[in-house]
């Protein structure tokens, strides 16, 4: 995992500072990486009750509080707080270019953090249904690009991923694909 994390960190953002569009809020999420040799990606499947994206697979994360010293602690607040673990900031490697939630107006900077091993999770049941990890490799190896016809004539272009335990689609599809994207160009070995 060091050699992934090293040459990730050299090509995030170490200090990103989004723009919002007027009325849009800012969030952020936190994609972590766990394990040396396999890495897997961690995500949380959100409570069925929540008023916003329920029931959809995601990365730890949510919107920016305003004590909040920037996007990179609204990340780590919000791991702490979902998953019960204290992610140590030297874990997160940078940041991804953001990604606009059209439906719910939040434009979302996902970080990316390393860690050697998972800590044991004490998971918030009012928001997080469940915690599941896959592979890296399985989730390139299975990326599809898909095109969705709505009722009202619109079209949406994603990138989805199916696997065995999940389906990952959505702002989620396209912050892991950007994190692929990165991948292949900078360590093929992790997902080949």
């Amino acid at each position: 995992m060091s050699d992934l994390a090293a040459a990730l960190a050299g090509v995030l953002d170490a200090a990103p500072a989004p723009k919002p569009a007027p009325g849009d809020r800012l969030a952020a999420v936190l994609a972590l990486l766990v394990g040396a040799d396999e890495p897997d990606v961690v995500f949380t499947e959100r409570a069925a009750m929540l008023s916003r994206h329920a029931g959809e697979m995601s990365f730890p994360g949510g919107l920016r509080d305003p004590d909040d010293a920037d996007l990179r602690a609204t990340a780590l607040r919000e791991t702490a707080e979902e998953l019960g673990i204290e992610v140590a900031a030297g874990a997160v490697l940078g940041a991804l270019p953001p990604v606009h939630t059209y439906v719910s107006g939040i434009l979302v900077t996902p970080f990316v953090a390393a860690l050697p091993e998972l800590p044991v999770l004490t998971v918030s049941e009012a928001e997080i249904a469940r915690v599941i990890r896959v592979r890296l490799r399985e989730l390139a190896a299975v990326e599809e690009q898909r095109v969705v016809r709505e009722a009202n004539g619109m079209t949406w272009r994603g990138w989805w991923y199916v696997s065995a335990n999940t389906t990952v689609w959505g702002a989620t599809g396209f912050m892991l694909h950007a994190l692929l994207e990165l991948v292949r160009k900078e360590a093929p070995w992790a997902v080949t």
